[in-house]
């Protein structure tokens, strides 16, 4: 039986402390698991600065519950599992893939149904699966919040007047600059229930 389904790493901690919120996330393996299964298939430049291949994140343990995880996405129950989940840990703010990626229809249609079913509870990814959630725009529900990535294979998807996306600063100054948020610190503040009004999200590269 697996520990930990969904947890908090150090910045959803502070920035539940911060906002007073149950900040949760939910990281498969990053890029490819280690039978060769791809977990992030457009990734591109971000594999490059990935944290989530990185320190911790690679330690054996810790990439075996990664690991776990991905296989759990696969099982007939996924959707059951993870919904009790969530409701045992009272969460209010779930992201969805600290680590990983939607790798295909079906996971992303699953996490569909997954928010559906907890109106309440409000669900955000960044992601370079731009095509995958934009061919299937009619099936997101009120309660899922997309940020796409600015450093994957489908870049050129991103109409950035339009659609909420990242770009990567090397400071502040730069990232205001430009009319960015600033999401390195409080990561909720990437999304649209923090700021419905401003699509363009900063992140400063450490």
């Amino acid at each position: 039986k697996m520990k930990s389904i969904i947890t908090q790493n150090s910045k959803l901690k502070k920035t539940s402390k911060e906002l007073g919120l149950r900040v949760f996330n939910f990281g498969i393996t990053a890029y490819k698991t280690s039978k060769g299964k791809i977990t992030c298939p457009f990734a591109d430049a971000c594999i490059k600065f990935c944290y989530a291949k990185k320190g911790a994140y690679i330690w054996s343990n810790v990439a075996k519950v990664f690991e776990q995880r991905y296989e759990l996405t696969k099982q007939k129950d996924f959707k059951e599992i993870m919904k009790n989940e969530i409701i045992k840990k009272k969460v209010d703010f779930l992201r969805v893939h600290d680590s990983g990626d939607f790798y295909s229809n079906k996971y992303f249609l699953d996490w569909m149904q997954i928010a559906k079913s907890l109106p309440n509870v409000k669900f955000y990814a960044y992601t370079n699966s731009i095509s995958i959630v934009k061919n299937n725009k009619d099936s997101i529900p009120q309660n899922f919040d997309f940020i796409f990535s600015d450093s994957g294979k489908q870049v050129n998807l991103i109409d950035k007047n339009k659609d909420r996306h990242t770009k990567i600063f090397k400071n502040e100054i730069e990232l205001k600059n430009e009319g960015y948020i600033d999401a390195s610190k409080i990561d909720l503040f990437a999304s649209k229930y923090i700021n419905p009004n401003n699509n363009k999200v900063g992140l400063i590269y450490h």
